[in-house]
């Protein structure tokens, strides 16, 4: 629909068989570069690892970290792929004589544009799928049946909100310790693959199992669901089973709506499995623990030790390091634009065009080793290759099925 004319080639083959024809495609073709929308999709980590045999520069593009008018553009992947330094002392180090981030609002979009977006995409899938039979649409959830499970949670959106703040207020004003836990979205990319879950209740289930075991007895763990989630995960029934498993049913809070950002200014600490969340909490000085990978997860930033030892000594994110890691980002993989507004995309197109023409996508201080955090990925369990990718695959719908019985 988007990319069909003349300049188009069309595969209709097997998954299995793709590497083999795009490596083909990109010698006859004189291909310099490979440039792809959304880190670790199966057929995109074959073509990652199909140009890097052949010597070509690939290049993935994302929504932004420095939401909501930025686009991440960088060489070989984001999380466990990421080629952005590790190193406090390297990213100091990249970031001096670094300008201000501009975080004024270019490109404001409303929800029912993105809606639209993202239907349109993902049922385009669905809706041509005749002329694709071999394509592997790997989504966790059919998009229709996706689109529809919306629908109460839209209808009911405002009341939800309504009891959510109250909730929220309610949990601030107590006056008691407690942890934030917002969730992902079960679907989400980065959490398939770039996390060692196969579904966020095993992680939900680690998380209070060690707080039962090892945080203050007056402390509280409240889950925030996702304001996308759509509602085909009972976490309300997933979560509480768990806590009471775990004998702390009345310390677990599920909180469906309000401001994250409040609750975070006020918390002695979040969790968060690899999201962009984390760098809000950073940004509020809310001491953080990441259980996944993410580019954030620093040493000075993000809490290294257990989570055993996270509910008693989180320490808070050193400010300086943040912004000399968020200057970093904004000039070395950060582009200003966004895929919902015609400006938007006129403006990030032309940036990453101007980055990859110059051959300066992860540049400057940027393009570091990507072998400390596949090491730490392979550590975690996390398929890192194509191979290891589809051996996986199926494992999160089963686990899914699993958690709704």
């Amino acid at each position: 629909m988007f990319w069909h004319d003349w300049r188009a080639t069309s595969y209709k083959g097997k998954l299995s068989d793709w590497p083999e024809w795009l490596a083909c495609f990109c010698k006859q073709n004189s291909v310099t570069d490979l440039v792809y929308y959304a880190d670790r999709v199966p057929y995109h980590s074959a073509a990652v690892e199909v140009g890097n045999s052949l010597g070509l520069i690939c290049t993935a593009y994302e929504f932004g970290y420095l939401r909501p008018d930025w686009i991440t553009v960088e060489r070989d992947g984001l999380s466990a792929h990421s080629r952005f330094p590790v190193d406090p002392k390297a990213i100091r180090e990249a970031a001096k004589g670094l300008p201000k981030i501009d975080r004024r609002r270019l490109y404001p979009f409303s929800f029912e544009a993105e809606a639209v977006a993202e239907v349109t995409y993902n049922m385009s899938n669905v809706i041509f799928s005749a002329f694709y039979r071999k394509f592997v649409r790997d989504k966790l959830y059919f998009p229709l049946v996706d689109y529809l499970s919306n629908l109460p949670r839209l209808a009911l959106a405002r009341s939800r909100q309504k009891v959510a703040a109250h909730l929220v207020d309610d949990v601030i004003s107590v006056g008691c310790p407690y942890f934030v836990f917002p969730l992902q979205l079960q679907s989400d990319y980065q959490l398939r693959y770039n996390s060692p879950f196969e579904h966020i209740a095993d992680a939900a289930e680690e998380v209070i199992r060690s707080f039962a075991k090892s945080a203050p007895v007056s402390a509280r763990l409240v889950f925030k669901i996702h304001p996308l989630d759509n509602g085909m995960e009972p976490w309300r029934k997933i979560l509480r089973t768990v806590a009471k498993r775990y004998g702390v049913k009345k310390r677990v809070y599920v909180i469906d709506g309000g401001n994250l950002d409040h609750l975070l200014r006020h918390s002695a600490g979040a969790l968060t499995i690899n999201s962009t969340t984390g760098l809000h909490s950073l940004r509020v000085g809310c001491p953080t623990k990441v259980l996944g990978i993410a580019l954030y997860d620093i040493d000075g930033l993000t809490c290294q030790n257990s989570i055993d030892d996270f509910w008693r000594d989180g320490s808070k994110p050193d400010q300086s390091l943040l912004d000399d890691l968020e200057r970093l980002l904004a000039a070395s993989i950060q582009v200003k634009g966004c895929f919902y507004t015609d400006a938007g995309r006129r403006a990030g197109a032309y940036q990453m065009a101007r980055r990859l023409a110059d051959r300066k996508v992860n540049l400057p201080g940027a393009l570091c080793d990507v072998a400390p955090r596949l090491d730490k990925a392979r550590k975690l369990g996390i398929a890192t290759t194509f191979d290891e990718q589809i051996a996986s695959r199926g494992s999160t719908e089963r686990w899914t099925h699993a958690w709704r019985g």
